[in-house]
């Protein structure tokens, strides 16, 4: 299979408290990343690259060597069976491609070569690399140049030039075999004493007695002010999972509108909107429109020659009369986005931007 062929499988892994890279077997219907790209959720986002998002459910995950698995009820209509052979040799030197969503970027592959094939640390054996495995890589495929799937990629250190490191695919073929009877959505954790897998949060395992960490059974919760602002994404239909983009913050679609939602110096809550490129000329009624301030309680900007739309509330505000108004403004601006970004094209000759999601 050619690197290019891969793209299908390979998407973004969006949690509330950032994001990551997994891909899909389609042989066995399971998405793959590193555990800690999704520690503290039983269900994340998967992002292809066309920006379109699936809900994901994670049903096992093994903390001792950073691997969980995914299901979903999206198909991955595009995707293609990886090869992955446990008994293939990787050798010094051989051109190995990184693939994945590098600090949330656009999908992204680098070039490298294997820099040792069986790097030891920390008792386990890695296969390290030249090419660059960055934060948001973590959990992606890492494959040879005939497109053979040899790891996963994992992030080991920070700001380490030159140097990046993968899981090998035999311990992934390892993890397939403990999981392959599980068959239930419920998350099983495999115990790193005796293998067995554990759906139930408890001190102990009752195979062989070792010491269970609670905390890999337990969910981030919510702040207040996530969950007032997953409220207001409810009300457009829209399951806010769907919308998480990292910690207090949120990105989504609502038609053809790109919607971002964050926290500004802890003091304020932000709504912003790109919704179109300025036109190359015939610009003083365009202009003379957006400082007639129209759509108030919204602003209508310009920010680096695209229009945008944004509302903006002090956080102290929420707890205040106001708040179930503030809301409704949330949920609206979405709308009115998805509105304005026409109204643009029709009236002014505006062009979508880069961000706006076009069917």
């Amino acid at each position: 299979m050619s690197i290019e062929n891969i793209k299908s499988n390979v998407y973004k892994i969006i949690t509330s408290k950032g994001s990551g890279t997994g891909f899909i077997l389609k042989d066995r219907n399971i998405w793959v990343t590193n555990y800690h790209v999704i520690a503290g959720n039983r269900q994340v986002t998967l992002e292809d690259h066309k920006m379109n998002r699936y809900l994901a459910d994670v049903i096992f995950i093994n903390p001792d060597v950073d691997i969980a698995f995914l299901v979903s009820g999206h198909e991955a209509p595009d995707a293609q069976p990886l090869v992955y052979q446990t008994d293939r040799t990787v050798s010094h030197s051989e051109s190995v491609y990184v693939l994945g969503f590098p600090y949330g970027m656009p999908y992204t592959i680098t070039e490298g070569i294997v820099s040792a094939p069986r790097q030891l640390m920390s008792g386990k054996h890695y296969i390290q690399t030249d090419a660059a495995v960055n934060p948001g890589n973590s959990g992606g495929p890492v494959v040879a140049a005939d497109g053979t799937l040899i790891g996963i990629a994992t992030s080991k250190f920070q700001n380490a030039d030159n140097m990046g490191f993968a899981i090998p695919a035999a311990v992934l073929h390892e993890e397939l075999d403990s999981v392959s009877s599980h068959t239930e959505k419920s998350m099983a954790l495999k115990c790193s004493s005796c293998a067995e897998l554990i759906t139930t949060p408890t001190e102990y395992c009752a195979s062989c007695g070792v010491n269970i960490d609670l905390k890999y059974f337990d969910e981030i919760p919510l702040t207040d002010l996530a969950q007032f602002v997953e409220g207001a994404i409810s009300g457009l239909g829209i399951n806010p999972v769907l919308a998480r983009s990292g910690v207090e913050a949120w990105e989504f679609h609502q038609g053809s509108s790109q919607i971002r939602i964050f926290t500004y110096n802890k003091n304020y809550l932000y709504a912003t909107s790109p919704l179109n490129k300025l036109p190359k000329g015939n610009l003083e009624a365009l202009l003379k429109y957006l400082l007639s301030n129209p759509v108030e309680p919204y602003q209508l900007g310009i920010y680096q020659n695209q229009i945008f739309i944004s509302y903006r509330v002090a956080i102290s505000d929420l707890y205040t009369s106001f708040r179930e108004e503030i809301k409704k403004n949330l949920t609206q601006l979405s709308l009115k986005a998805d509105e304005m970004d026409d109204f643009f094209i029709k009236n002014y000759n505006c062009e979508m931007t880069n961000f706006s999601k076009v069917e």
